[in-house]
């Protein structure tokens, strides 16, 4: 039983990385789609994710047109701020794909629009707060799927 953590754009290498900590120890997959805000051998990545990257099982895609080509079969949905269902309505399988948005301005707008179906969110209870961290939100999501799927 496996996730999919798919991050569009990544922009900042601590996130990153603190998320391929948590695809390992989930037992999830990590899908890092180009262009990244960092290097991939960036220190601040290395550092979050400590000794782990090496045990890690990370696809790269060069852009988003080659992530979603060589997926195209697979079960998808994604999460945004923007989404009208809360993530615990997500119907969580094995080998689902979570996809996720850069940092500064989330999914692009043609994945949300194309996708309203699939399109989540986890709510927040301060109109203060715009969005979580990237980080934390793949997180909550992750472990969420974890729980659906080890109750079933």
């Amino acid at each position: 039983m496996s996730l999919n953590i798919v991050l569009i754009e990544p922009e900042i290498p601590n996130n990153t990385g603190n998320i391929g900590r948590l695809a390992l120890a989930s037992g999830s997959h990590l899908h890092l789609v180009k262009p990244f805000g960092f290097e991939i051998d960036d220190t601040r990545l290395k550092r979050a994710g400590l000794d782990y990257w090496q045990h890690l099982k990370v696809h790269y895609y060069e852009n988003i047109e080659d992530f979603f080509e060589m997926n195209k079969n697979a079960n998808m949905v994604f999460l945004s701020s923007h989404g009208s269902k809360n993530h615990w309505n997500i119907q969580f399988k094995d080998n689902l794909f979570l996809v996720f948005g850069k940092e500064s301005i989330g999914l692009p707008k043609p994945v949300t629009e194309n996708n309203l179906e699939r399109l989540f969110k986890i709510p927040l209870y301060s109109e203060h707060v715009r969005s979580l961290n990237l980080a934390n939100a793949v997180g909550i999501v992750v472990y969420e799927g974890l729980r659906q799927l080890n109750s079933n």
